[in-house]
C-alpha cells in the first residue's frame, strides 16, 4: 500500500491508471526514461480481483502469430533482467507441450515459428513426459524455451524498480472521473491529479473508461474457473513440479484450448484449465459462474489419468477479450495524449515487458519498436462516438448499470454530473 508518509502531490509527467502487471510495466518503463510517473490503482495491493494475481503464468515462445513471436525473446531478456536487478528468480523452464491434430495449422504455425522440424508421436511423448496419454488422431509439439513466471513475485518485482526510479504508486484509490486535454485531470477518491499525458491500463474496467472519453471498444470481461487437480499418486504421476506445460490447439471437444502447468502453487496438484469463461461484470465477479469442470473432467480422464477426476481446489481470475484476441495498443483516435493498453485475451502477462515498453514510446510520441497494426483501435469499425466531454467531467458508469442505450442516450448517461459535482465510484486493474 502507499506509505502513509508518502507526500501528496497533483502534477506529474505521466499518470497510469491500472497496477497490474501491463500497468506496472508501463509505468517502470517511463519511470527508467526519467518520466514523473504517478501509477493509480484502485483496490490495495496485493490483491487478486483482477487478471495479474496468483502464483502462476505460462510463459512460452510458440505463438501462431509471427507478430507475438517475434517479441518474445525480448519479453525473455527483459524478465531476465527484472530477475537480476531485483534478486528475485521469477522463471522455472519446464518446457511446454502443443498438442493438437496433425496438420492443424495454428500447430502448424507454433512449429514454424519455434524453428523446429521435430513433431512427437503419442509412443516418444509418452517416453519424454510418461504423465501424459495422447489420443488417436493427435500430436505435439515441444517448446523447450518455456516454463512458467512467478505471477504475484514478479509483479511485486516490476513495482518495486518503479519505486526505485522514483515513481509514485497509489493504490486503494478509486478513479471518479477522467477530463481530457492539452493536460489531462484524474480525479480519485483521494485526490486530483493533472499531467499532460495518461495511459490507461485497467483490465476489464477499461470499457467503462474510454467510454466517457467517446470510445466504445469492444471488450468482454470473462470470469476464468481456475482448477486444480490432485494426483491419485502423490508423485507417481510423473506430474510434479519438473513436468512440463501444455497447451491444447484445435481439438474439436475445446475449440478455445485447454491449458495446464505443473503444481507450484498446491504440491501434489496441477493447474488444468478451460482458455475461457462466463461473460462478467468485473464489479459482481464472485457471484457464481458457468461450470466447465465437466469439459475439464473429461480431457484429464482421456489425456492425464494420473489425476484425479474433479478439482480439488477452484479459484477465479479475469480475462478481458477482443473479438480477435490481439491486443489493444494505441493511442485515444481524438486525444493524442491518452494512450490505451487493452485486451490481452488471457495471453498477455507473459508479453508485459515489451508491452510495457511499447505503451511508454506511444506515449512519449516515439516510433514503437514493433509493427503495431494488429493492435490498433481503427480495426474494430465504429468505436469512435461523439464525445460530449461537459464539466464536471464525466463519471466513469460500470456498463451493467445501464440497458442497451442508444449511442446518444449511452453518452448522456455517463456525462451526467451527481448534485455533489462529483462521480461515482468504480474500478480498475489490469492484464
Amino acid at each position: 500500500m502507499t506509505a502513509p508518509s508518502q507526500p501528496q502531490k497533483s502534477a506529474y509527467d505521466i499518470i497510469v491508471i491500472g497496477a497490474g502487471i501491463q500497468g506496472s510495466f508501463t509505468a517502470s518503463h517511463l519511470a527508467q526514461r526519467h518520466q514523473d510517473t504517478l501509477l493509480l490503482e484502485q483496490f490495495p495491493v496485493p490483491h487478486s480481483r483482477g487478471s495479474s494475481h496468483g502464483q502462476s503464468r505460462i510463459i512460452r515462445s510458440a505463438y501462431p502469430q509471427e507478430y507475438y513471436s517475434r517479441m518474445m525473446p525480448e519479453c525473455f531478456r527483459l524478465w531476465q533482467q527484472l530477475e537480476a536487478e531485483t534478486g528475485t528468480t521469477l522463471y522455472r523452464q519446464t518446457g511446454l507441450v502443443l498438442l493438437g491434430p496433425p496438420g492443424e495449422p495454428e500447430l502448424e504455425a507454433c512449429r514454424r515459428n519455434l524453428g523446429v522440424e521435430e513433431v512427437l508421436d503419442a509412443a516418444a511423448l509418452s517416453r519424454r513426459f510418461p504423465g501424459f496419454q495422447m489420443q488417436a488422431g493427435q500430436v505435439a509439439v515441444l517448446d523447450s524455451t518455456a516454463g512458467v513466471l512467478f505471477a504475484d513475485r514478479a509483479l511485486r518485482a516490476v513495482q518495486e524498480v518503479f519505486r526505485r526510479h522514483g515513481g509514485t504508486l497509489r493504490d486503494g484509490e478509486k478513479v471518479l472521473s477522467i477530463q481530457p486535454g492539452a493536460t489531462v485531470t484524474v480525479t480519485t477518491t483521494a485526490g486530483v491529479y493533472k499531467a499532460p499525458r495518461l495511459i490507461i491500463t485497467a483490465g476489464a474496467w477499461t470499457g467503462a473508461f474510454v467510454e466517457q472519453l467517446g470510445l466504445r471498444l469492444p471488450l468482454q470481461p470473462l470470469r476464468i474457473n481456475v482448477c486444480y487437480w490432485r494426483e491419485k499418486q502423490p508423485g507417481s504421476a510423473g506430474l510434479g513440479s519438473v513436468s512440463p506445460c501444455f497447451l491444447t490447439l484445435g481439438l474439436s471437444r475445446a475449440p478455445h484450448g485447454i491449458y495446464g502447468l505443473p503444481s507450484i502453487e498446491y504440491p501434489g496438484m496441477m493447474k488444468v484449465c478451460h482458455h475461457h469463461g462466463s461473460p462478467t461484470d468485473p464489479d459482481k465477479r464472485d457471484q457464481a459462474p458457468r461450470s466447465d469442470t465437466a469439459l475439464l473432467s473429461s480431457f484429464i480422464s482421456s489425456h492425464l489419468p494420473g489425476l484425479e477426476s474433479q478439482p480439488a481446489v477452484m479459484e477465479t481470475c479475469l480475462y478481458t477479450n477482443t473479438p480477435d484476441e490481439d491486443f489493444i495498443l494505441d493511442r485515444h483516435p481524438k486525444f493524442s495524449n491518452i494512450v490505451i493498453g487493452a485486451g490481452f485475451s488471457g495471453h498477455g502477462f507473459k508479453l508485459a515487458p515489451v508491452v510495457g515498453k511499447l505503451l511508454c514510446e506511444l506515449s512519449l510520441g516515439e516510433e514503437p519498436s514493433y509493427n503495431m497494426a494488429h493492435f490498433a483501435i481503427t480495426r474494430f469499425p465504429g468505436v469512435l462516438g461523439a464525445a460530449h466531454i461537459q464539466h464536471p467531467p464525466c463519471q466513469a458508469v460500470p456498463s451493467h448499470l445501464y440497458q442497451a442505450p442508444t449511442p446518444g442516450e449511452q453518452i448522456e448517461k455517463l456525462c451526467q454530473p451527481h448534485e455533489d459535482g462529483a462521480g461515482a465510484a468504480r474500478r480498475d486493474t489490469l492484464a
